[in-house]
């Protein structure tokens, strides 16, 4: 019987599209089906080469696939193209095949090319891109992973419609970045992945656009801290900052704020502690926040009240002291309802001498709290206890023991079941 062929009758740009879909490789062999398929994929909106494409690549074909690169970027009546992506595990710039990246990417521009993301290995300690990539007015997302290098960024920036820029494992200047950051004026999406950050004074953001904000960077001996950051970002959802703590912080209401994962580490101020006080006080509208700290970084006497935080995630790496900053952090969340706790290693503060005011959000709004890596130690049973007597309105109190034994997990859970609980509704569950 023979079938009827309905895919071959839909549409050129509709079987372009279906093509954008598949790897590069599949899409070129469709070719063969027809007359019709012969050059659809050289229309494609979305090219990307990735380490599947190259691996049966050798001397003898290496022409032939730049010949390849070049025919399907500059085909005639070329499409505008969604996506150009060099993925990684390539090294597109090593000297045995001389890749023309840099072609490929004005190619790519001269195409109107709406995003472009790239993952350079093998480039020596400076990146230098095309600098008409960064005067592009079709751009609206650019992701680059320098692999180690730095990024050179030309005098000349405007991507006036750049919405999302992305950079991971590259080094960053201040006076580059900032030249790229200010000319990028409806940007939504920031982030900076794993970034060395190098001879900055100050990082300046003044972006009324943004929405989302990562800010990684590399937390080594040699790397100077010395610098300010600066944010301007009043519609900011989420923001992401890890880093050791800056020589200072001026971050503006932010009005939006809905997440922030804050990881901060004590390396080389001379005045930690008002520093990270004051990046603390920036964030003060989050509804949801993440803190891992190595110890006492920020002062709770001058923190302002959390009126809109409702969840608060807490990563204590250890120091003493940790459990009576965690209590006195909490009456400054007056409107807590989820509290987890992660406490990588035991501390030597009792809390049953904890004779502090018990926070107004475990009399009247925490409903669950989360213990992650409990160990079994009588600290932690002191630390769920004190929970247990002080949380009147408690729902639900969840433990995790993937560290312990099933017989150790069942002996404690007995344990923890004896515990008096204030709150008659209280769930313990272990997971």
């Amino acid at each position: 019987m023979c079938s009827e062929d309905r895919i071959s009758i839909l549409p050129d740009h509709i079987l372009c599209h279906i093509l954008s879909f598949l790897p590069i490789k599949e899409a070129v062999r469709t070719s063969i089906i027809s007359t019709k398929w012969r050059y659809l994929f050289a229309s494609i909106s979305t090219i990307e080469f990735d380490r599947c494409l190259l691996s049966g690549l050798t001397d003898r074909n290496v022409d032939s696939f730049k010949n390849f690169v070049d025919r399907l970027l500059k085909f005639p009546d070329q499409v505008s193209l969604d996506c150009f992506r060099l993925s990684d595990g390539i090294s597109w710039n090593d000297e045995d095949h001389d890749f023309d990246v840099s072609g490929w990417i004005c190619a790519a521009l001269c195409r109107g090319v709406r995003e472009i993301d790239l993952h350079l290995d093998n480039l020596g300690d400076v990146l230098t891109l095309p600098a008409v990539l960064f005067t592009c007015h079709s751009l609206v997302t650019l992701k680059l992973n320098a692999e180690g290098s730095k990024i050179e960024v030309p005098s000349d920036v405007c991507l006036g419609n750049l919405k999302t820029l992305q950079l991971r494992n590259s080094v960053v200047d201040g006076d580059s970045i900032n030249r790229l950051i200010s000319n990028c004026h409806v940007l939504e999406d920031l982030a900076f992945f794993e970034c060395f950050l190098a001879y900055a004074r100050e990082l300046n953001i003044q972006t009324p656009s943004l929405k989302i904000l990562v800010l990684e960077f590399d937390v080594v001996e040699y790397r100077g801290f010395n610098y300010v950051l600066v944010i301007n970002a009043p519609n900011l959802v989420y923001f992401q900052y890890t880093d050791a703590v800056a020589e200072g912080y001026a971050l503006s209401y932010m009005k939006s704020l809905e997440k922030a994962d804050i990881s901060i580490y004590r390396f080389d101020s001379s005045d930690c502690e008002t520093s990270a006080t004051h990046l603390i006080q920036g964030i003060c509208t989050v509804r949801s926040l993440s803190l891992t700290i190595d110890e006492v970084l920020f002062r709770t006497c001058r923190l302002p009240i959390f009126h809109n935080l409702i969840e608060f995630e807490y990563h204590g790496l250890g120091f003493n002291g940790r459990e009576t900053w965690l209590v006195e952090f909490l009456h400054f969340v007056p409107n807590l309802k989820t509290l987890t706790l992660n406490f990588l290693v035991v501390a030597e503060t009792q809390w049953k001498v904890l004779h502090m005011e018990v926070p107004s959000c475990l009399s009247f709004h925490l409903k669950e709290i989360k213990i992650l890596n409990f160990k079994g130690d009588t600290r932690m049973f002191e630390m769920i206890s004190y929970f247990l007597d002080n949380a009147m309105v408690l729902e639900k109190l969840m433990i995790g023991m993937k560290t312990l034994s099933e017989t150790q997990q069942s002996t404690v859970f007995y344990q923890l079941l004896q515990l008096p609980k204030s709150s008659k509704k209280c769930q313990v569950v272990i997971f």
